[in-house]
């Protein structure tokens, strides 16, 4: 699929199509360095806070060169992972021991989604796995129309699942049923991946490559609204690319959401309204939020603060200009991001400066950090599962 998505890409570009328009898309596809902008090279600087690594796990292969949505889920206490190859492990928060391990060997694409009891995979093969969160025991596995593309979300007994050829797919989590699907016809081209769904009040929300965010009925699937987030434009498929690629985020009834080049919005969660646009700041990395402030990961893999009152950008991070960097964490004082060379970023929320970082592995970092009770946890792609902590000097 990702070599059949870049020869795609290559048949798609005319004569009269600028290299400008190609530039930085190749590097999303294929995982290289963008010749024309390379990314910044490491400064030394003065750190304020130390890291430490309260533990560091390998979980198989991890992703390796695939642009995966494989990520870390944490869930009473725990924390699980799993690799390309089907292999899962748990382990404990806080020790990093492990609590078992299993494998399926099935070419996972996407998860796990959590939920009290249960861990969902999606495959590149077109289908979806439910494990015993307790013990990793198989407890169903049934077919979807194509690769799962995105974290399935379990929510009210319900796992939501996104694929490839833009289907939204209910399944009950018991039993795998197919409980209702939702198609949207996809534009010729799309960008590799796509962003998470969320539930909201009994709402699954879901952005689409043709730049509209829908909210969906989570019981039934019926349609309750639609937002046109980005508007395609241009005369190539790739200068029209506007993909909801970055995970919406969703604060006190608003949901943020960035385009890949249709800038960042925010939506009133009930009727679909937008409250605000930034048409400079696009994203398909993704966001992290506090009570206050939206971080947004660029196109260029500069980090923005933006206020989420009115849209308005606060400050910008270029040190890290162009090194794939996630999307960011948010703990305490600090906003959190790793990179392709395997670092891990400290920032201060208060102007974006670099105040540490540590290096966890000499592999890409490319799923989001997540926060549990004031620990970082890291999941880069090959497999390096580490828990980190910063402390004052």
């Amino acid at each position: 699929m990702k070599y059949f998505l870049i020869v795609l890409i290559a048949l798609t570009l005319t004569a009269c199509t600028a290299l400008e328009s190609f530039s930085g898309i190749t590097d999303y596809f294929t995982g290289g360095e963008d010749n024309t902008d390379p990314p910044n090279e490491l400064q030394e600087y003065n750190a304020e806070i130390e890291i430490e690594v309260l533990w560091k796990e390998s979980v198989g292969v991890g992703s390796e060169d695939y642009f995966l949505k494989l990520v870390p889920a944490f869930k009473d206490g725990r924390i699980f992972a799993g690799d390309k190859e089907g292999e899962v492990e748990a382990f404990e928060l806080l020790s990093g021991d492990s609590v078992w391990d299993a494998d399926f060997e099935m070419p996972f694409s996407s998860g796990p989604g959590v939920s009290t009891g249960t861990l969902v995979f999606g495959t590149s093969d077109a289908r979806v796995l439910a494990l015993n969160a307790g013990n990793g025991e198989e407890l169903w596995n049934f077919p979807v129309s194509s690769e799962v593309a995105a974290v399935p979300v379990i929510a009210q007994g319900v796992v939501i699942i996104r694929t490839t050829d833009g289907k939204v797919t209910a399944l009950d989590e018991s039993t795998g049923r197919i409980l209702w699907d939702y198609e949207l016809i996809m534009p010729a081209l799309s960008i590799r991946g796509t962003g998470n769904p969320v539930v909201v009040n009994n709402n699954v929300i879901c952005g689409f490559a043709n730049g509209k965010l829908v909210s969906l009925r989570l019981n039934d699937g019926k349609h309750v609204w639609d937002a046109s987030i980005a508007i395609p434009g241009g005369r190539s498929e790739i200068e029209r690319l506007v993909d909801l690629s970055a995970d919406p985020l969703v604060a006190d009834g608003i949901i943020y959401v960035s385009s890949y080049k249709g800038g960042t919005s925010a939506v009133i969660e009930q009727q679909g309204e937008v409250i605000w646009r930034n048409p400079d700041i696009s994203s398909y990395r993704g966001m992290g939020s506090d009570w206050r402030y939206i971080y947004v990961t660029d196109v260029n893999g500069d980090i923005w603060q933006i206020d989420q009152r009115n849209g308005a950008s606060l400050w910008k991070q270029s040190d890290l200009h162009q090194r794939k960097l996630t999307a960011p964490a948010v703990l305490e004082n600090y906003v959190v991001v790793g990179d392709f060379e395997g670092y891990v970023h400290w920032l201060s929320k208060t102007d974006g400066r670099q105040l540490a970082r540590i290096r966890i592995t000499d592999e890409p970092i490319d799923a989001q950090p997540i926060v549990v009770d004031g620990v970082i946890y890291v999941y880069a792609k090959d497999g390096t599962l580490a828990a980190l902590k910063a402390k004052t000097l």
